[in-house]
C-alpha cells in the first residue's frame, strides 16, 4: 500500500497569508494609494470624483479602474479604511497571485455590474464594492472548500461586520447599493472558483499491495 502524500496546506486551510508581514505591509501601502488619491482630490483642481462609474456612457466606462480608488471625503475614506484593510490582508491567504486574481475578478466584474444598472448621471465611487466582494469571499470560501478552521474564520467575520451585509439592498440615498451587491457576487464567484481549484491540486491517494 502506497501512503497518500498529505494535501497541499496552501490556500485550502490557511486563515493567514503566508507571508503575513510582507503582506500586511503590502495593505498598507495599497491603503496609502487611497489616501494620495484622496489628498490629490482634496489639495488640486483635478476633481478626480469625476472619474467615476458612469453607467451606460462610453465616458464613464474607464470609471470602473479608478472607482475603487477614489472617496467622496475624508470620512467616506476613513470608514472604508479598517475593513478595507482588514478583509484584504485575510484575502491573501492564498498566496499573492491568488490574491490579485480575486481582487481583479470583483473590481472588474463589480464595476461592471454598476455600469450596466446604477443610476444614469451619477459617478460611483469608492472602496465599498471591493470591501463587500472580500467580505464574501472570506465568508463563503471555507464551505466551498470545506474547511473547518476557514469555516469559523467566516463565522467570527459576520459576527462582526455582517451586518453591512444589509448595504446590498436597495433604499440608502448616496450609497451606491449596486457596487455592493455586484462586489458580493463576484466575491461569492471568486470563492467558488478558488475552492475548485484548490480541490484540484490536491494529490490523489494511490492504492497498492
Amino acid at each position: 500500500m502506497v501512503v497518500p502524500a498529505p494535501a497541499s496546506r496552501r490556500s485550502i486551510a490557511r486563515v493567514l497569508p503566508p507571508a503575513p508581514v510582507r503582506s500586511l505591509f503590502f495593505m498598507l501601502l495599497f491603503t496609502g494609494v487611497l489616501y494620495i488619491a484622496e489628498f490629490v482630490d482634496q489639495l488640486t483642481a483635478l476633481r478626480l470624483d469625476d472619474d467615476g462609474i458612469v453607467p451606460r456612457t462610453l465616458d464613464g466606462l474607464d470609471g470602473i479602474l479608478w472607482a475603487p480608488l477614489l472617496h467622496a471625503g475624508w470620512p467616506h475614506l476613513l470608514a472604508n479604511t479598517v475593513p478595507f484593510l482588514v478583509f484584504g490582508f485575510l484575502a491573501m491567504a492564498g498566496g499573492f497571485r491568488q490574491f490579485v486574481v480575486v481582487t481583479a475578478m470583483i473590481w472588474l466584474l463589480g464595476g461592471l455590474g454598476v455600469w450596466l444598472i446604477g443610476p444614469a448621471n451619477t459617478s460611483t465611487i469608492g472602496a465599498s464594492g471591493l470591501i463587500f466582494g472580500w467580505l464574501v469571499f472570506l465568508l463563503a470560501r471555507g464551505f466551498f472548500a470545506r474547511s473547518g478552521r476557514q469555516i469559523l474564520l467566516a463565522v467570527a467575520l459576520f459576527v462582526i461586520w455582517g451586518g453591512i451585509l444589509f448595504g446590498i439592498l436597495p433604499g440608502q440615498a448616496g450609497i451606491s447599493w449596486q457596487a455592493h451587491l455586484f462586489g458580493a457576487v463576484a466575491g461569492l464567484l471568486a470563492a467558488r472558483l478558488v475552492a475548485r481549484a484548490d480541490r484540484r491540486s490536491r494529490p490523489a491517494p494511490i492504492l497498492g499491495a
